[in-house]
Parts: structure tokens; sequence; C-alpha cells
């Protein structure tokens, strides 16, 4: 598979293409529709990532990040309870200070939290991408 783009710069996935027109996927709502040939232009992104960023940018950073239930526990706590110190994570759930610090990591790399300070101690908040990825997890929003 290959990836196309047509005249207005929207990309497709090409699924087929024949003498005159080319069958193309659109990676957001896998539709699929003819184009002409000399309306789509072959591009070098892959297929994969094509097909990814139909999914919105905030929910694709959740899914990287998280790993498991117990990551996906926390993610939605922290957006559920906002600010929370990092002794609080440590006394409220049953990860050790290594895993807990690993999975912070990996939400601080995604974007998904700040650090920030709650009642003098340091701690973290969710960001409004963690808020529309969890949201969009429960169905609230699409």
């Amino acid at each position: 598979m290959q990836t196309v783009r047509d005249d207005d710069g929207k990309r497709y996935v090409l699924v087929k293409r024949s003498g005159e027109s080319s069958r193309v996927r659109d990676p957001a709502t896998g539709e699929e529709r003819y184009l002409p040939n000399d309306a789509v232009t072959f591009e070098g992104v892959s297929p994969l990532v094509a097909a990814a960023s139909g999914v919105s940018e905030p929910l694709r950073r959740a899914v990287t990040a998280v790993h498991d239930d117990r990551s996906l526990g926390l993610l939605v706590e922290l957006v559920d309870r906002d600010a929370v110190s990092v002794v609080e994570l440590l006394a409220a759930y049953d990860l050790c200070e290594s895993d807990l610090h690993g999975l912070l990591s990996e939400f601080r790399a995604a974007g998904l939290i700040t650090e920030t300070t709650v009642h003098g101690e340091r701690g973290y908040a969710a960001t409004e991408t963690a808020r529309e990825a969890v949201a969009t997890l429960r169905g609230e929003q699409e």
C-alpha cells in the first residue's frame, strides 16, 4: 500500500489503482472512494502512519504512553483529580516509587501531564491533551 494526496492536499491510503482511477481510503473515516489518477499524487508517508492519523492526536499520545490497566488508571486518576502530589500518589496507589516515576516520565514525555506544586510538594497535573484523550476514551467526545 502507498499513500497519496488529492488536489486539495487531503491524504488517503491507496487501495487499488486502475488505468483511469484510483480507489482510496480516508484514514479519518475509513470510507473508500474513487479519484481520477490525475487527481492523486504519491507521497512517501507510511500507510500505517497515514492510517494512525485518522485518530485524534491526544488519543494517539495516550495510547502510546499507556501500557496496561494500571497505567491507564493512573492517567484517568490524574485527569479526574486535577493536581496530585507525588507523596499522595505513592500513598494512594499500589505502585512502587520507581514504577510511578517511570509512568510519570512517560506521561510527561507524551505531553499528558505537567509538573506542578501541590501543598508545597512536587506533584503532577493532567494537561488538556490528557483530558481530551480520556474524554474520548470515555465516549464523551469524538
